[in-house]
């Protein structure tokens, strides 16, 4: 018995060396890590720039003690901000979405970047196994400190403060040249599970699992005519885009989504279900399989008239071309329709439609009186990338008030060759009585500087109503810097709702987020607000120039913080019968108090 014994104990350090083998051992260089940034764009450390010292937590969404760690993770990395470090949050989680990736670094609070390890090679090149796990690389992305980062949160619990700093003192040693104190302590925490993408035996087929999936989740977009780049109607067409499909499948990047599903339910959210995306991620990797062709569903029918809305009641279009050029920068356009409204119009539809769409990122339309300066607060709609004409329930109405025309701000992009634009507007007048006006509380501010290089700026405003009102729906703008967005409404009980979160706000895909009618109740003395996140940073790789200090401005270059409250009064009744053919409250109606 004393043998055997003695010869386990004699085996138990090569056990402990075993179980490290697959472990990169402190001291190498790190290969190349790739991972995905909030923005689904692929990035190494390189993009960070160069830096003195590198660190990274592996984290997830639902750890406990990764959580709790986040609050001194984010102090301490704007203590060593200006001393060349770079902290950097690889999300390691498989079940956590970028999306959601974003979200949890947006309510943490946390300025450094947060990162997703799609299919664990960083995680295994870095040697995690546990989250929070940390380690630190020198400015040669050598392996310097393994381990925690403190002894303060523990599984089982916890001390009032810790008693050993390895991280702070791993820090300290690269940043001084020294040699290592300690490179490698023990982690509690939660372990890294990963998922075996194997082959299956019997994959979905196209026929009869995946074409049900894209008609319903693609189509609209990815079609002849659609907003998409190309189409994915036919078998052939898709099993060509599969690989592509399959990644931004996993990414959940398409179909594109911005709000967080931590807040609020939104009738135009789009999203797979997780047994959608898992058929379509099994179809590519079973081989794309066609299947038995009896089985694809009847195809689609989608409308062919020009218009979006249907045939408008009215259309009213720019008299003139906008010439674009083919390459650089084209400042804001703007331009005045000439309808000229002698009565007050009520449009429960209205498209913007340009003839040349390639050529448009972005366009909002607004009334303007005869005589006044066009202005932000008569914002009616816009075209933005990921949008929809604007289409109001039955019985509630945009008002165009009388002696206005409309006016178009446009945001033109070069396409590599020269262009030539023109706009037309379509109004849809409505066939019911118009119970209610549809308004907007823009809550922005202009007043705000934000400085070089800050990774996430924090700009917030503030507006209130003095009446009970019903919410239609929200909508996010700003530029290039913009990172992320929360809506809040600070109810009178003194109550608050976070209505909205965007933590990965996209300028190139800006949509509105909808209630179901009737739903949203914002009572009187309810103050909507709005904070706003903007990286300047050097990671943001759409920004244009992060040693610029940045304050508002039309132009991309500079920014805006929009938030758009959309909204009907509840003391409003109005019961206006409309003209069909001119928009016009019929004459013998009396307008109701309100208008």
């Amino acid at each position: 018995m004393g043998v055997w014994w003695t010869a386990c104990l004699s085996i138990l350090p090569w056990l402990s060396l075993y179980s490290q083998l697959d472990r990169p051992p402190v001291g190498d260089r790190v290969a190349a890590l790739e991972f995905k940034d909030i923005r689904f764009l692929t990035r190494t450390l390189a993009d960070l720039g160069p830096r003195k010292a590198f660190v990274i937590v592996a984290t997830n969404n639902t750890c406990p003690v990764a959580r709790r760690y986040m609050p001194i993770l984010s102090e301490m990395e704007k203590s060593y901000r200006d001393r060349g470090v770079q902290f950097l949050a690889l999300n390691v989680g498989s079940d956590d979405s970028i999306l959601e990736m974003a979200a949890e670094a947006v309510e943490a609070g946390v300025e450094f970047p947060f990162v997703k390890d799609i299919d664990a090679r960083c995680a295994g090149a870095l040697g995690f196994r546990r989250t929070p796990e940390v380690v630190v690389l020198d400015g040669g992305h050598r392996l310097r400190y393994r381990g925690r980062i403190d002894d303060q949160f523990r599984l089982g619990g916890e001390r009032s403060r810790p008693t050993q700093q390895p991280l702070r003192d791993a820090i300290e040693d690269v940043l001084a040249g020294r040699k290592m104190a300690i490179e490698e302590t023990p982690v509690d925490g939660c372990l890294i599970a990963t998922i075996d993408p194997a082959r299956p035996a019997s994959p979905p087929t196209f026929a009869e699992h995946v074409a049900p999936i894209v008609q319903k989740h693609c189509q609209d977009c990815h079609r002849p005519g659609g907003n998409a780049p190309f189409s994915l109607i036919s078998y052939r067409d898709v099993a060509a885009q599969a690989e592509m499909i399959a990644e931004v499948v996993n990414d959940r990047r398409m179909p594109p989504w911005y709000a967080s599903e931590r807040h609020g339910e939104f009738t135009n959210r789009r999203g797979l279900s997780d047994a959608e995306r898992e058929t379509i991620q099994l179809w590519v990797r079973g081989g794309s399989p066609k299947g038995n062709i009896a089985k694809l569903p009847a195809p689609r029918t989608f409308p062919t008239g020009r218009w979006q809305i249907g045939e408008p009641d009215l259309i009213t279009t720019i008299p003139f071309e906008h010439s674009i050029p083919a390459t650089g920068y084209v400042e804001y356009r703007y331009a005045i329709f000439p309808q000229v409204f002698m009565e007050d119009t009520w449009v429960q539809a209205i498209e913007i439609r340009p003839d040349n769409p390639r050529v448009v990122h972005h366009a909002n339309l607004a009334f303007v009186k005869l005589g006044d300066r066009p202005s932000q607060e008569n914002f009616i709609t816009g075209r933005v990338p990921g949008g929809d004409p604007m289409v109001l329930d039955e019985g509630t109405c945009v008002l165009i008030p009388k002696g206005s025309v409309l006016a178009l701000q446009i945001h033109y992009t070069t396409t590599g060759k020269p262009e030539r634009s023109k706009i037309a507007v379509g109004l849809r007048f409505p066939r019911v009585p118009v119970k209610k006006r549809l308004y907007n509380q823009q809550v922005h501010t202009t007043r705000f500087k934000i400085p070089p290089l800050a990774p996430a700026h924090p700009v917030t405003a503030s507006r209130h109503v003095d009446f009970d009102a019903t919410g239609v729906g929200l909508f996010s703008h700003m530029h290039l810097r913009g990172k992320d967005m929360t809506f809040h409404a600070r109810h009178p009980d003194g109550t608050t709702d976070t209505l909205l979160l965007i933590p990965n706000y996209n300028f190139d895909w800006q949509q509105s987020y909808r209630w179901a009618p009737g739903t949203k109740k914002f009572p009187k003395g309810t103050t909507f607000e709005v904070l706003a996140h903007f990286d300047n940073s050097e990671s943001n790789p759409y920004n244009p120039d992060p040693k610029a200090t940045v304050g508002n401005g039309d132009q991309t270059y500079k920014e805006m913080m929009y938030g758009f409250y959309f909204y009907t009064r509840d003391d409003e009744n109005l019961n206006l019968r409309i003209d069909p053919k001119t928009g016009g409250v019929v004459r013998n109606d009396i307008a109701r108090p309100g208008i």
